[in-house]
């Protein structure tokens, strides 16, 4: 299985991935981690390659009969497709899960507290700030997406509502 945990920085995406992955025992990748890896070894700029690595190492993963939990923004079509197409290639079945947060304020602070957090350690790559999170080019999903909001229940619990969806669909 390949799970996508889909969403804008700052909805608890990756708390719920890696709670997904521990119970799972499923392999965790996050974008942004890769990403930050490539910037902090030298190169310039990052466009599709964090991405690109992502996918090889999903399926490699998957090809290991292994479950994955991918955890990245996932905004456009064409990177929700690549993610379609690694799965039919290693024929996993494909979960789309968009995470958000219902509640503005809490995602704000999320968000700032991040930011801040990055900006107290070295290196190239840092989360966005609120305003480039508010001004996020996500696109409307037009493939299957179960949705998940973050603001007011506990990240075991939303881990447990998808584990419970996942053995029922």
């Amino acid at each position: 299985m390949l799970l996508i945990l889909a969403g804008i920085p700052g909805t608890g995406k990756s708390a719920l991935a890696r709670e997904l992955s521990r119970r799972l025992g499923a392999a965790y990748l996050r974008v942004d981690k890769v990403e930050a890896a490539l910037l902090n070894a030298g190169q310039q700029r990052v466009t599709v390659e964090g991405y690109a690595a992502a996918y090889a190492l999903a399926a490699d993963n998957l090809s290991l009969g292994l479950s994955v939990v991918a955890d990245c923004v996932n905004p456009v079509p064409e990177t929700r497709e690549a993610w379609a197409g690694v799965a039919r290639q290693a024929g996993a079945r494909l979960v789309n899960v968009e995470v958000i947060c219902s509640d503005a304020a809490e995602h704000r602070r999320r968000v700032e507290a991040r930011h801040a957090d990055a900006e107290a350690h070295a290196g190239r790559w840092s989360p966005p700030d609120w305003e480039a999170v508010r001004g996020w080019d996500y696109q409307p999903w037009h493939s299957e997406v179960w949705r998940v909001d973050t603001a007011r229940e506990a990240t075991e619990t939303l881990a447990s509502q998808v584990l419970l969806r996942l053995k029922t669909s």
